[in-house]
């Protein structure tokens, strides 16, 4: 067995879930490799939990939602949500052969699916303690334009690095932003005012999501003015954007744009109330993620990003918008990519992807390289 499989599963059990004796765990294995499941299994036992499984695979489910009776759907929601109530903790890496493999699902059955079964999602975010990531395909190494071998030992890297460094720097930011109200955020295409004043920060360090590094809050629902221009391209229930645009009024999404599939784009806001509002505002920092690759738990980490997401809010920091949509979509601040400003009550916080505050500056690039 390769050894980065057992150093990756140790991480998830010991870092990002933190397992105790004869806690639960659903292992949610999507088409990933058998020695890497069994890696997992290995190491909750080390720990003296206990692991489940659940296996999965792109196409056949693929084949699942198409078409899928409403009834088929409530029946799988009912023992999906007992599995998911008797479980301490959730661990799921998914790989994908095709990023693309859901692109001609009709939207209606992609709706249906998504609104039925919502309420497992919710239970796993709200009430387990969750991980998810993940795996480095041929697929993934295309779409980084990197030979298999180097996009392989990115990704370990990448997900294996020591998060405790970003400790110190993200404490100092997830306090900023708990003490902030008015935002402000301008750069090509981008000038954009919200408040994020009475609404919790989040520190994340491996713990949710891996690879990692950011710290999200979410704008007051109402109070989102002005325009943002994505420099990310970005793929959503398995369609691609491209310069995606947004205006808002009123918190509300009034318009929108992308040079690609502008009526999907379309569709998916009009999927219900909620996705046309913001509910995550997230600064990225992890110093070796640099490039978009069109995969968004690698994407909204990029050094120098931060990300603005149409929908579902996070229960940890909740503005009260809900929605079956949560769409995380990124710009990049650094120089090469046009650069930009994020501001906080007129106090300039990060310029041209660089913190700016003394006390922010363990959170910039050269810091963490220095000790990764």
């Amino acid at each position: 067995m390769d050894h980065r499989y057992e150093k990756l599963a140790a991480t998830l059990v010991y870092h990002s879930t933190k397992l105790n004796a004869g806690e639960k765990v659903l292992i949610h294995a999507f088409d990933i490799p058998q020695d890497m499941t069994m890696a997992l299994i290995r190491a909750v036992r080390e720990c003296n939990a206990l692991p489940f499984v659940q296996v999965q695979n792109g196409r056949i489910d693929r084949e699942c939602i198409l078409g899928a009776e409403t009834v088929q759907l409530e029946t799988s929601l009912k023992w999906e949500m007992e599995r998911m109530k008797s479980m301490d903790a959730y661990i799921a890496i998914r790989g994908s052969q095709n990023v693309f493999e859901n692109s001609d699902l009709p939207q209606e059955d992609l709706n249906r699916a998504m609104k039925i079964l919502k309420p497992v999602l919710d239970w796993r975010v709200q009430k387990t303690k969750w991980c998810v990531l993940r795996w480095p395909t041929s697929s993934m190494a295309q779409q980084a334009k990197m030979s298999s071998e180097a996009f392989e030992n990115f990704y370990f890297d990448a997900c294996c690095m020591d998060y405790g460094r970003m400790s110190e720097g993200m404490e100092h930011l997830k306090n900023r932003m708990r003490c902030a109200d008015q935002v402000k955020i301008t750069g090509p295409g981008t000038d954009l005012n919200f408040s994020i004043k009475g609404i919790d920060a989040v520190a994340c360090g491996g713990t949710h999501n891996i690879p990692d590094g950011e710290v999200f809050s979410c704008p007051v629902r109402d109070s989102v003015e002005g325009t943002i221009t994505f420099n990310a391209d970005t793929i959503y229930q398995g369609s691609s954007f491209s310069n995606v645009g947004l205006t808002f009024e009123k918190g509300k999404i009034v318009k929108s744009t992308s040079s690609s599939n502008p009526d999907k784009l379309s569709e998916i806001l009009d999927s219900d109330e909620g996705a046309r509002y913001i509910g995550e505002f997230a600064i990225a920092f992890n110093p070796m993620i640099r490039e978009p690759m069109l995969d968004i738990l690698f994407d909204e980490k990029i050094a120098g990003s931060f990300h603005f997401t149409p929908g579902q809010a996070y229960e940890e920091a909740n503005n009260g918008n809900k929605s079956q949509v949560h769409w995380d979509m990124v710009n990049i601040q650094r120089p090469e990519y046009g650069g930009g400003e994020i501001w906080f009550d007129g106090e300039l916080i990060r310029k041209d992807g660089d913190f700016i505050p003394e006390d922010l500056q363990k959170l910039n690039s050269d810091y963490l390289l220095q000790h990764s």
